[in-house]
């Protein structure tokens, strides 16, 4: 499975003028890399005053762009002043320097999915059944869910959510499929993703529904309840009759 690996990294410095009447400088840094080695890395510098780009200065180009008479007139200066030396420097001292961090932080974290198989009954009281498989708690987001019938891919049937983040970096999804149980079939979920050497791949076991499972488990936990119960009367029904014998003396 392919992953993109494309990192934009934005930083943003705004200098008000005058916040009073609306007025608003900034320059913005962005950098922009697609490779682990760095060498398409890119710098971008632009500096905008009311939402108006005046300057920019990309490293691909080498010196200053400018967009306004203003800007025209600053950039000309500033690619025979100090500015330009200066500017050149931060591809190597402001991008290339922190992206180590930001692969290690960002594109090489990986965490495994949490998958669940889980069955139920479509609306209806049709004879279909419907089995859902989601994986929990994964980064990053990319990840692919494939359902499988006795070694097959099953396409037909199946709906889908997109990947939705949790709030704190890891994300989440859900696959359904509808299908008509056969007898001897042997059904999966299949899940890839980059943190996996291999993928998971859980099946279903239809030799049981779900609900009858729970039926079971149910009674079985009541049946041991009421044996705790019984046996807990026994024996205080035991004590009870032991404590209120009375002795009779012979003789």
């Amino acid at each position: 499975m392919h992953l993109s690996k494309n990192l934009y990294i934005f930083f943003a410095v705004v200098l008000s003028i005058d916040i009073t009447d609306g007025y608003d400088y900034e320059m913005i840094s962005r950098c922009i890399f697609s490779s682990k080695d760095l060498h398409d890395a890119e710098l971008i510098d632009s500096y905008v005053f009311n939402k108006v780009e005046l300057i920019r200065f990309n490293s691909s180009v080498g010196h200053y762009v400018g967009y306004t008479d203003l800007g025209i007139k600053n950039a000309d200066r500033w690619n025979k002043g100090p500015e330009l030396a200066r500017e050149k420097t931060q591809l190597d001292g402001y991008c290339k320097h922190n992206a180590a961090n930001d692969y290690s932080a960002i594109l090489e974290k990986h965490v495994q999915p949490s998958v669940i198989l889980r069955s139920g009954s479509p609306p209806g009281g049709t004879h279909h059944a419907i089995l859902t498989c989601s994986a929990y708690d994964y980064y990053p987001k990319q990840i692919k869910v494939t359902w499988m019938r006795d070694g097959h891919e099953v396409t037909s049937g199946v709906i889908s959510t997109e990947e939705q983040a949790n709030g704190d970096w890891y994300y989440h999804i859900h696959s359904q499929l509808e299908y008509t149980p056969r007898s001897g079939e042997k059904i999966s979920c299949m899940v890839e993703h980059a943190s996996l050497d291999k993928p998971i791949e859980k099946y279903w076991d239809p030799s049981l529904p779900e609900s009858e499972r729970s039926k079971i488990a149910i009674g079985a936990s009541g049946l041991v309840l009421g044996l705790v119960l019984a046996l807990a009367g026994l024996i205080y029904y035991q004590r009870k009759k032991s404590n209120g014998r009375t002795l009779v003396p012979s003789g």
